[in-house]
């Protein structure tokens, strides 16, 4: 297949790559680099084609989905508290953005669209596992302009009948996570802390549990739906577990510290994946067991990551502790 990365220099969107190539696919990979890595890309350089590309340039998105198969969105911004604090970047990024690519794939017939959906979308859920059915309550602005991307998707699929995908990711980690934002995704934080010999920044008491996911069975989860005839419906990708904080500490063998719990965050994330189990005969391989002694493994990638403090994360989420905290 001719296919089209879009944030493909990112964190999964460099393991997808990865994987497209090792099973012969011919990938473009469009980027600005905004927060992805070339880095991310180097080993693959000469078997891509790696192109910086803004998806607001209709123009030139329009000419590089030409005598394209299947197209994979993952360019997002991402990061809550830059969301709050220029939420119309993100507006242009996340969804001006991703109705571009949704014009460009419908003028060039394009065969599947795969989007990558933010489980954000369901904020605080009210039911454990969460099913695709549960209510969307977005907290934040970045979790608004994922929610919004997805809708577009979806009724670009129905109205102009592109074939798409929307699948739910849950807490993704693995290689290559994020190492810059806003005091972002856990994993990041906590690996440049443990590299530097400072104590992990434990949000709340650390009970709060998540459904960590790793990148490699997000990854498969992507091409599994790329290669199914189902199209125009939404999936959760989870692990199909909840884990503790405390516990991720523990397999990281680290001293902690508390810092205050932070508003708007549910004390609970954790996937109801009977429906791509059911449909796409999809499920996760990797226990959070095996995927930490993997990070651990590769844990000089955070050498140049930014070492977090209580200190520096207060002064970093006060917007988000002002325009989250309950009224």
């Amino acid at each position: 297949m001719n296919t089209i990365v879009t944030g493909g220099a990112g964190f999964i969107g460099s393991h997808l790559v990865e994987h497209l190539i090792s099973l012969g696919h011919k990938v473009t990979v469009l980027d600005n680099f905004s927060t992805g890595r070339s880095e991310n890309l180097d080993h693959l350089i000469k078997k891509i084609k790696l192109i910086e590309c803004d998806l607001n340039n209709e123009d030139k998105l329009n000419k590089m989905l030409e005598n394209v198969d299947w197209v994979f969105h993952l360019a997002a911004l991402a990061d809550i508290v830059p969301s709050i604090q220029d939420p119309q970047k993100y507006f242009n990024a996340n969804v001006s953005g991703t109705i571009n690519l949704l014009k460009a794939c419908s003028a060039n017939n394009v065969s599947k669209l795969i989007y990558s959906a933010s489980s954000s979308c369901y904020g605080i859920p009210s039911v454990y596992p969460t099913p695709e059915e549960a209510t969307i309550n977005p907290q934040y602005p970045y979790a608004l302009t994922k929610r919004m991307g997805e809708e577009l998707v979806m009724h670009w699929s129905h109205v102009y009948n592109i074939p798409a995908i929307s699948l739910r990711f849950f807490n993704v980690y693995g290689p290559r996570s994020r190492t810059s934002g806003t005091y972002g995704a856990v994993f990041g934080v906590f690996l440049a802390q443990k590299l530097a010999d400072q104590p992990l920044t434990v949000v709340g008491d650390g009970t709060q549990t998540r459904d960590f996911t790793f990148v490699s069975d997000v990854v498969d989860a992507i091409y599994v739906s790329a290669k199914s005839n189902i199209k125009n419906k939404i999936f959760n990708v989870g692990s199909g577990k909840s884990i503790s904080i405390n516990y991720i500490t523990k397999l990281l063998n680290a001293k902690t510290v508390n810092i205050p719990k932070r508003p708007a965050e549910p004390d609970v994330t954790f996937a109801d994946i009977s429906k791509i189990k059911s449909e796409l005969n999809w499920q996760p391989k990797v226990s959070i067991e095996e995927g930490i002694k993997v990070l651990l493994d590769n844990i000089e990638y955070w050498g140049n990551a930014p070492i977090w403090t209580p200190e520096t994360i207060s002064q970093a989420t006060k917007d988000w502790f002002h325009y989250l905290s309950e009224k």
